[in-house]
């Protein structure tokens, strides 16, 4: 029905920030079908809104790193479609008219009346222009809002309608399903309201029209606007599965689970006896993997393709493996699940895996204990180390989600305490990594402290990158470190205020860390290239 438009609720309405200049990001490229969220404003005329007249648009009122972390939210939401996210008119310009889609993020909402955004139902195959929008100050330009709105306006242009909640009498107790849980695995339906869930998916439940009605958002997404998923990129067979080598006894993947039944399977050779460690994190934009639509499973499998263990925590979205291996042939089996809240239907996306190797049997270590605290703005530590083997080095490490660890200082061997003004980017965890004379390597328990500095430091625009360039945004002039998963550095100097461009000829695809520095104060970030 060409006339049936629906709104999506708003929040507060808060103060707007000024015009800023628009990332050109997409989030796959080769995609003929194409959904552009335009930023910058936008005039529209000729379409089926335009009862009174044209509708003029003021941009976004949205920042670049604001819009960068929107793009990356809702790109991952679409991730498994052979359907390209992006910033860039010409690729909007370029795709056939019956498979694009203008989503608006502007905060002129006045023509229209209080509401998170509104679109018309199936109108990304009208052929005709007809864009959809989100109003981003009556979401108080809170980027987890605006991402959640932009992902339910467009999959109300591709077909979709509200997944709605009912109760056990069959009568409907909200048009939005508010889904359910808390933490980093409470769950609620794209199609529902996800401002107040971290784990937001798309899901086959009854919709607005009867709690008997299912809409199956996955089925309506691929089969009616010319575009189905994307190409798998990993066999799901033993037989088949790809092989990938260890290098200085490590190797990293990054893959996409495109749907509910894909599996990837990887095989690895662990060339003697020693410790396997498996980092598995699915694609996300900060604490808590948020932004993330995947719920990692892993399952381990020795050469003869037996079972060993599978690694699913219960509460988190990431999984880790830290065993003991005989040398030969493995395979790690990636799949997408549900969870205690979540519905096992559209665990999909993108993840990272970053796998080590140690020879022999580790010695034992009495004891390796971090303790921190804070100091005014300072964060303090100390640490114990018990062990007969000497101390090669030790390094303490910090990370803003608890999954991925960047270098803050190597300190002498001999010390046993340290102190810094930490970045302004919230709460940190700390480990320290002791390595000994005997090549082990041990990580203490982690320290979580707060942040109270607040200087603004550079933002990386996007985190995942296709080539060997990142683009960062300054407020001023910043020392910068590039290195990899191991600490390697790949690229030092300085950036401006403004965008600036850093070029790393030596990356390879896998995870990298960039720390920012000034006056004491540091900033790291992590980059995902693929």
């Amino acid at each position: 029905m060409k006339n049936y438009f629906l709104p999506l609720l708003a929040l507060l309405m808060g103060a707007g920030t000024a015009r800023a200049q628009v990332p050109v990001l997409s989030s796959y490229p080769s995609a003929s079908a194409v959904m552009f969220l335009d930023f910058d404003g936008h005039t529209v005329a000729g379409t089926s809104w335009n009862t009174t007249g044209p509708i003029y648009c003021a941009p976004s009122g949205l920042d670049a790193a604001q819009i960068t972390t929107i793009f990356n939210r809702v790109a991952e939401d679409y991730r498994p479609f052979n359907l390209n996210i992006t910033t860039d008119s010409t690729k909007f310009l370029a795709a056939p008219v019956d498979k694009r889609m203008r989503v608006i993020l502007t905060p002129t909402y006045q023509w229209y009346g209080s509401a998170g955004g509104v679109a018309f139902v199936n109108s990304f195959i009208w052929g005709d222009d007809t864009p959809c929008f989100v109003f981003t100050g009556l979401l108080n330009y809170n980027v987890k809002n605006i991402a959640e709105a932009t992902a339910h306006e467009s999959g109300h242009t591709l077909g979709l309608f509200h997944q709605a909640s009912y109760n056990s009498n069959c009568v409907k107790t909200t048009d939005y399903n508010p889904g359910t849980g808390t933490g980093e695995i409470g769950w609620a339906p794209i199609m529902g309201v996800g401002y107040y869930q971290n784990f937001t998916l798309w899901n086959n439940g009854p919709n607005s029209f009867g709690c008997t009605n299912y809409q199956s958002d996955l089925s309506v997404i691929t089969s009616q606007n010319g575009f189905g998923y994307r190409t798998d990129d990993y066999s799901g067979t033993f037989a088949t599965a790809s092989t990938v080598n260890f290098s200085n006894n490590q190797f990293s993947i990054n893959g996409v689970i495109e749907q509910s039944t894909d599996q990837d399977l990887i095989r690895f050779v662990q060339p003697s006896y020693g410790r396997f460690q498996l980092s598995a994190v699915p694609y996300n934009v900060g604490t808590g993997n948020a932004g993330s639509d995947l719920d990692m499973q892993v399952t381990l499998y020795n050469g003869s393709q037996t079972q060993i263990s599978v690694y699913n925590p219960g509460a988190l979205l990431s999984s880790v493996i830290d065993t003991l291996l005989n040398a030969g042939s493995y395979y790690l089996k990636i799949e997408g699940k549900g969870n205690v809240y979540a519905p096992n239907y559209a665990s999909l996306g993108s993840y990272a895996l970053q796998a080590s190797f140690t020879e022999g049997i580790p010695l034992p270590l009495r004891q390796l204990t971090l303790q921190g605290q804070l100091n005014g703005d300072r964060h303090q530590f100390s640490w114990i180390v018990d062990a007969d083997e000497a101390i090669v080095s030790q390094v303490l490490e910090v990370s803003t989600d608890g999954r991925h660890f960047a270098p803050v200082s190597q300190s002498p061997t001999s010390d046993r305490s340290f102190s810094y003004k930490p970045f302004a980017n919230g709460s940190l965890q700390y480990r320290l990594n002791v390595v000994f004379d005997n090549d082990r390597q041990y990580y203490s328990n982690v320290v979580r402290l707060p942040n109270t500095a607040s200087a603004p430091g550079p933002k990386v625009i996007s985190t995942l990158t296709e080539s060997n360039t990142i683009g960062v945004n300054s407020p001023g002039t910043f020392d910068y470190m590039l290195y990899d998963f191991n600490g390697k550095t790949l690229a030092r100097g300085v950036v401006t205020a403004g965008i600036n461009t850093i070029t790393a000829n030596s990356m390879t695809n896998g995870m990298y860390m960039i720390r920012f520095s000034k006056d004491g104060q540091q900033w790291t970030e992590k980059i995902v290239r693929q």
